[in-house]
C-alpha cells in the first residue's frame, strides 16, 4: 500500500512539474481600423524567438511557450493618433551567474536550451517600427514581404539570424536597421531586400556575417563595428557601385577581393563605382582585434 502511495505521489509531482514547465500564453491585438503604424517593443530576458510574417489577419500575434518562470510576461497596447503602441516584456527577477550565462553561450544548441519559446507574427497590411531586445538565446527574423520602417535589435548574449527567405523586398523604404550585441553573432542574408538607408551592426565580442547580392534601390551606408571578433561580408557583384573603408589595428587581419581598386588608406572601390551613383553603397568597417574578410 505504501509503495502504491509513493508511486501516486511521484506521479502527482511529475505532472505538477511538467505542467509548470509548459506554460503557454497567447497575446493578440485585434484592432484593425485606423492604424497607420505599429510600434512594437518586445523584450525577453531569455529564449528562442521567431519573428516573421503572420497569416492571422491581425497586426500582432504572439504565442509563448514558457519553461520555468519566476514572472509571467506583461503585455499592453493602445491606439493613439493612428499609432498602435504594443509592448510585451518578460523580466527575470532572479539573477543568473556569469558562469551560467557563459554555459548558455558556449554549449546551447537548440531552442529547448533557453527555456522559453516565442513566435511573433506580423501582418503585411501594416507598417512596423520595431524595437526588439533579447537577453540570452537566439532570434530568427524573416522580414520577407513585410513593410518595416525601422528595426532596432539589442541583445546581451543572443545570436541574431536575419533573412529574407522568400526573396521578397521590404515594400517601403527603411530608415534604420540596427543590431547591437554584447556577446554573440549576427548572420544577415540578402540585405539588399531590406531597402534600408542606414544599416548598423555593433558587436563587442563575436562576429558579423552579412551577404548582399545586389545594391539597394537608393544610397545606403553599412556601418560594422566589432571590438574583438570577425567581420565576414559577401559584397554585391563587382559591376555595381560600392565603396569600402576599413579602420583596423595591427591585431586585425584583412582580406579584400583583387577586383577592388585601392583609392586611399584602407579605402577600396568596386569596378562599377561611381561617386554620383543613385544606388551607391558605402561600407564602413571598424575592427579592433580579429579579422575582416570581404568577398
Amino acid at each position: 500500500m505504501f509503495k502504491e502511495l509513493n508511486i501516486s505521489i511521484c506521479l502527482i509531482i511529475f505532472v505538477a512539474i511538467s505542467s509548470e514547465a509548459q506554460i503557454r500564453r497567447h497575446f493578440e491585438v485585434t484592432e484593425q481600423d485606423g492604424i497607420n503604424l505599429v510600434s512594437l517593443n518586445f523584450s525577453s530576458y531569455k529564449g528562442a524567438a521567431h519573428i516573421n510574417r503572420s497569416y492571422h489577419g491581425v497586426p500582432l500575434f504572439v504565442d509563448a511557450e514558457l519553461g520555468k518562470v519566476n514572472i509571467l510576461p506583461s503585455f499592453s497596447h493602445s491606439l493613439i493618433d493612428g499609432v498602435l503602441h504594443a509592448s510585451l516584456e518578460h523580466k527575470n527577477v532572479e539573477s543568473e551567474s556569469l558562469s551560467k550565462n557563459l554555459s548558455y553561450r558556449l554549449f546551447s544548441s537548440g531552442d529547448d536550451d533557453f527555456d522559453h519559446k516565442w513566435d511573433v507574427g506580423l501582418d503585411p497590411n501594416y507598417l512596423y517600427d520595431l524595437h526588439l531586445q533579447f537577453g540570452i538565446g537566439k532570434a530568427w527574423l524573416d522580414f520577407s514581404n513585410l513593410p518595416v520602417s525601422n528595426c532596432i535589435i539589442k541583445t546581451a548574449s543572443a545570436d541574431v539570424f536575419l533573412d529574407y527567405a522568400s526573396q521578397v523586398s521590404n515594400t517601403v523604404s527603411m530608415d534604420t536597421l540596427g543590431v547591437a550585441i554584447n556577446m554573440g553573432s549576427v548572420y544577415a542574408n540578402d540585405l539588399q531586400f531590406s531597402n534600408a538607408r542606414l544599416l548598423m551592426f555593433d558587436v563587442n565580442y563575436g562576429s558579423v556575417n552579412l551577404t548582399f547580392n545586389d545594391t539597394m534601390a537608393g544610397p545606403s551606408q553599412i556601418h560594422t563595428m566589432v571590438g574583438a571578433g570577425t567581420v565576414n561580408i559577401k559584397l554585391p557583384p563587382k559591376d555595381l557601385p560600392y565603396l569600402v573603408k576599413i579602420k583596423s589595428t595591427a591585431m586585425c587581419r584583412t582580406k579584400v577581393p583583387f577586383s577592388m581598386k585601392k583609392i586611399g588608406e584602407k579605402t577600396y572601390v568596386s569596378k562599377g563605382y561611381s561617386k554620383g551613383a543613385e544606388n551607391l553603397m558605402v561600407f564602413l568597417i571598424d575592427v579592433s582585434v580579429g579579422s575582416v574578410s570581404l568577398e
